[in-house]
């Protein structure tokens, strides 16, 4: 009997043994793909909430406008409070992977129908946001683009006598009229 109840606790013993040497080899390898996962990033999708305001389209804003006026100018307010029915505002968020995300807001103001004043964040103009977009990486150099007219000659097609002639269907010039598409 004492052989019997070593034995189960030898086999306790050695499974142990190997669950702690499968855990510490675990380890290291979960470190591993740990750091290997952090070197791979996750796509994250664009996030673009609300009106994009320029800078132009502030500078056309006069006070004294109707709202349809700064309607058709900025657009449907982000934010139209029923409780501040004399106060639009344009708020505008975007998030993209890799770049800082920019909140810009614009307050516009009204005096029953007419535009009495408005206040915000600087716009940029419609270009200095488009290049904000841009994250493609530049080479700088542009290469100097020069043909000489031998180089020219390669590529103009050779005149005939007949120009619809010798030109492939597609490029001859097309009928006047077309006929119907379904006869009834």
């Amino acid at each position: 009997m004492p052989g019997q109840l070593l034995r189960p606790s030898g086999f306790r013993l050695a499974a142990v043994l190997l669950v702690g040497v499968g855990i510490a080899g675990c380890s290291s390898t979960s470190e591993r793909m740990r750091g290997a996962l952090t070197a791979i990033t996750p796509y994250k999708v664009e996030v673009v909430q609300g009106n994009f305001v320029s800078k132009e389209q502030v500078d056309a804003l006069k006070t004294g406008m109707s709202r349809q006026q700064v309607r058709e100018i900025l657009g449907t307010p982000l934010l139209a409070d029923v409780f501040h029915a004399d106060r639009w505002d344009y708020v505008f968020t975007i998030r993209r992977q890799g770049v800082e995300p920019q909140q810009r807001r614009l307050t516009v103001f009204f005096n029953g129908d007419t535009l009495a004043r408005f206040q915000g964040d600087t716009m940029p103009s419609e270009e200095e946001f488009v290049a904000t977009l841009d994250t493609r990486k530049r080479s700088g150099k542009v290469p100097e683009l020069q043909a000489s007219e031998d180089d020219l000659k390669k590529f103009k097609p050779a005149v005939s006598a007949s120009p619809t002639q010798d030109l492939p269907r597609s490029t001859q010039p097309l009928p006047p009229s077309y006929p119907p598409l379904e006869t009834r």
